[in-house]
């Protein structure tokens, strides 16, 4: 008689998301026939059963405190049978399967300062990466920009009244951990100068060849510099990834004077009227400025009402501009052209399949 087979547990990988799922979802999982927004920040999901689910979404920071954490727990296991879950835009969605809990759900998370909303014809919340908080090769910081971004927009957060989705998302820098590449509205943080490097201090901290492998671009390489062996930056071929500092912090890309951003617009994910479409430059330098940046809040308001006044109904926003034509967009938004909205670059996107549309 052949031996059992041994079960094995182990904590490797992520644990099965069945796990987490609320019960109306498990027991109708892949049997949702049709959903629909009943109030902003409130949707309904209706089974083959005739089973139904409700959404409530919160706005929420992407760092929240431990409190917080626990408060939204609180909310949970109040309405929810202990059941939430996060977006990718940073949002927190309630899920319950009972309708009389939606009303004084929405109470409880505006009391505690959440609004509710980012549904539909709306702005969701804004995803970014790390910023000043934590990430080492940040041109920009992420939460102050975000904050003061949303303070001059929250209430598009709380209505339905723009002419189609809005996404905005920030990177700290080219590196693009944020969604920027595919947004309706792109911050980005850009680095102008070329790593400083600190000729005696490298050979003792970095491992030289590693130094010169971490480079994408072949910018960085060996030299010798007054008898000391370290490495040169060749300017002209650096793309300012940080990836040369993140191995070797005697090449220091931080720069307080001429780090700053960009703006970007029409990028989108969806495939509905229009296939994917990659962000394009708008803005090419706004200078760092907190702990409000007022100059990022009027250039990225100023675009969102041009877009709201002047889109056709569910028109995104790099939809509307290619119906309008580039050279009016700018006009309109009184942005110069200059020579840094021209794409030289001979592997863009341009010629790339985003589609995910099958033809034959």
């Amino acid at each position: 008689m052949a031996a059992e087979p041994v079960k094995r547990v182990t904590d490797i990988g992520p644990p099965h998301y069945g796990k987490y799922l609320p019960p109306v979802v498990k027991a109708n999982y892949g049997k949702w026939v049709d959903h629909e927004i009943l109030e902003p920040g409130v949707m309904v999901h209706i089974a083959e059963s005739g089973a139904k689910v409700y959404t409530v979404r919160a706005a929420s920071p992407r760092l929240i405190s431990v409190n917080k954490i626990r408060a939204y727990c609180d909310l949970a296991d109040k309405y929810c049978e202990g059941f939430l879950r996060f977006t990718s835009r940073n949002n927190v969605e309630f899920l319950t399967a009972k309708a009389e809990n939606v009303a004084p759900m929405k109470k409880d998370l505006e009391a505690l300062g959440h609004p509710v909303g980012g549904m539909a014809n709306s702005i969701s919340n804004i995803v970014h990466t790390q910023g000043w908080v934590h990430c080492h090769s940040a041109a920009t910081d992420a939460s102050g920009i975000v904050k003061s971004v949303m303070d001059a927009l929250h209430e598009e957060f709380t209505h339905m009244r723009m002419p189609g989705k809005l996404r905005i998302a920030l990177a700290c820098c080219l590196n693009m951990c944020g969604a920027v590449h595919c947004s309706d509205i792109a911050i980005l943080g850009i680095h102008r100068k070329p790593p400083k490097v600190e000729t005696e201090r490298l050979p003792k901290i970095c491992e030289i060849p590693t130094a010169v492998a971490s480079c994408p671009t072949a910018a960085v390489r060996p030299a010798n510099i007054s008898g000391v062996n370290t490495v040169e930056v060749i300017e002209e071929s650096c793309m300012y990834c940080a990836n040369c500092f993140t191995v070797c912090p005697a090449m220091k890309l931080n720069d307080a004077e001429n780090d700053g951003l960009s703006i970007w617009v029409g990028g989108k994910v969806s495939n509905a009227r229009h296939e994917p479409m990659f962000s394009k430059l708008a803005i090419p330098y706004i200078p760092n400025n907190p702990p409000c940046w007022p100059e990022v809040v009027d250039a990225v308001v100023n675009i969102v009402k041009i877009w709201s006044k002047n889109a056709q109904p569910y028109e995104r926003m790099g939809e509307w501009i290619e119906r309008i034509g580039w050279p009016k967009f700018f006009k309109m938004a009184g942005i110069p052209f200059s020579r840094e909205h021209i794409d030289d670059f001979k592997h863009a996107g341009l010629t790339y399949k985003r589609s995910t549309h099958i033809r034959f």
